[in-house]
């Protein structure tokens, strides 16, 4: 039981990621008709805007130590970080080791500018074009990022650590009456479970509950007759392409602890991203968040070593599998609409 509880709690993890990412791919098809392959390097560059405020926050002058001496006798030189200047050590210290959280206030409008220069300067162009033609573009594009990345930060991962008090374990035996340490689970990942679901209910309800999201909402579904009652669809979907960019680049941000950002990490959750919105029904939101908690509890389950001896390599394809026998059965994914995807 204590196994189960464990790969079911490994599922929401990286179900919390997977439906993020494809809640934001669906975002973009579902308002623009646009398959951007790009998504996942918007969820690399969220990543890396942490590692750069930690980095910006980290950077130090040197100043002499009295209290610390060379053979000599002379005070050493140390490296001494800006903000504990600027803001006293206590605070300054406290800055540094929360910069994740407050790369979030960082990375928003950064992700959003990105989104906007994406959508204006390229994608607008390939409304029209077959959706062979935007993967090609798109997914061009996440390389061209991806190469950037690697050119101002290197190859290596880079280690992005959470705030200190975050930093241990819960005890969840303890707490369901199992025997202590029998299910150990560090407090970040449940702290991006409960971000990740605090995003997808804002998502949801500004969609839902605001007129800017009614009217969006209606375009997805008639964007002709929309614009004919005088309202400019096109500037709302480019906003929601921004806010799309900007729930990839939030999600990249609170996963950088977890998995150090680097380089390919965007095309490392691109594939599985798309595969969870094909399964969810493209264009479908709540599809897309199903499918994505879903299919990491699957996954989860599959690399139990149990599973694995029976049948070996499952982990590695069992989301494939699941999307093939959607594809086969239900063309439109668990809840697309009618026609999209099976004609």
């Amino acid at each position: 039981m204590d196994a189960i509880i464990l790969q079911i709690l490994n599922g929401l993890d990286k179900g919390s990621a997977y439906a993020l990412i494809a809640l934001g791919l669906t975002l973009i098809f579902g308002t623009l008709g646009v398959v951007n392959f790009a998504h996942g390097a918007l969820f690399m560059i969220g990543a890396f805007c942490a590692v750069t405020l930690n980095k910006l926050l980290s950077l130090s002058y040197m100043v002499e130590d009295p209290t610390r001496t060379d053979f000599l006798g002379k005070p050493l030189q140390v490296a001494t970080p800006y903000v504990h200047g600027w803001f006293g050590e206590a605070t300054g210290e406290a800055l540094i080791d929360w910069s994740v959280p407050l790369a979030i206030l960082f990375s928003i409008p950064v992700m959003i500018a990105v989104g906007f220069i994406m959508e204006r300067g390229l994608i607008k162009h390939f409304y029209k074009r077959p959706h062979a033609d935007q993967i090609l573009v798109t997914f061009g594009l996440a390389i061209v990022l991806q190469e950037l990345i690697k050119s101002f930060y290197g190859a290596n991962p880079i280690p992005t650590p959470a705030p200190e008090v975050f930093r241990g374990s819960f005890d969840f035996g303890v707490m369901l009456g199992f025997d202590p340490n029998a299910i150990i689970y560090p407090y970040w990942r449940m702290v991006y479970f409960a971000f990740s679901a605090l995003i997808i209910g804002a998502v949801f309800a500004f969609l839902r509950f605001t007129t800017f999201g009614m009217v969006v909402r209606a375009g997805m579904a008639d964007r002709e007759t929309v614009g004919l009652l005088g309202i400019n669809i096109d500037k709302r979907f480019t906003i929601m392409f921004g806010l799309a960019a900007a729930v990839a680049g939030v999600a990249g941000v609170m996963y950088a602890p977890i998995n150090s950002p680097n380089y390919h990490m965007g095309m490392d959750f691109l594939v599985l991203s798309f595969v969870v919105v094909v399964v969810g029904g493209m264009g479908s939101l709540p599809g897309a968040v199903l499918a994505g908690f879903m299919l990491g509890i699957l996954e989860a389950f599959a690399s139990m070593n149990q599973v694995k001896a029976i049948i070996p390599g499952i982990d590695q394809i069992i989301i494939y599998l699941i999307a093939i026998i959607i594809i086969l059965t239900r063309p439109r994914g668990l809840m697309g609409k009618k026609g999209v995807m099976e004609e």
